[in-house]
């Protein structure tokens, strides 16, 4: 099987929605990860964390905040791109705030190894 980054994108009004929720709507969200987290089954590689505090990194040194609104990560295992893709169909991230987006990329093996 193939392994797949998933990252979560989220505006920061989103992030601040949740930040004023209740107790109750934040327990009701993590349930719904969970039960996501279950249908993914030995899928789901990891679970992945919140990120927050992004930087780009730039040529000589310097750096930058980033502005990709990269809010957490997950690593799943699938076939192919399109059995990825459909372990997250139906995404709690994506009814969250109608910004918030999922972005997926395969990895790929090292040249050489």
């Amino acid at each position: 099987m193939k392994k797949y980054i998933v990252l979560y994108h989220a505006p920061v009004d989103a992030l601040k929605q949740t930040a004023n929720s209740s107790p109750e709507e934040k327990e009701k969200g993590i349930e719904a990860w969970m039960n996501w987290a279950k249908k993914c089954g030995d899928q789901l590689v990891d679970l992945g964390n919140p990120l927050a505090g992004g930087q780009k990194l730039l040529p000589g040194g310097k750096s930058e905040d980033s502005s990709r609104e990269v809010c957490g990560f997950s690593i799943l295992q699938a076939d192919n791109m399109d059995a990825a893709k459909a372990l997250l169909d139906g995404h709690p991230h994506l009814g969250w705030n109608a910004d918030c987006e999922i972005e997926i990329h395969e990895t790929k093996p090292l040249p050489g190894s």
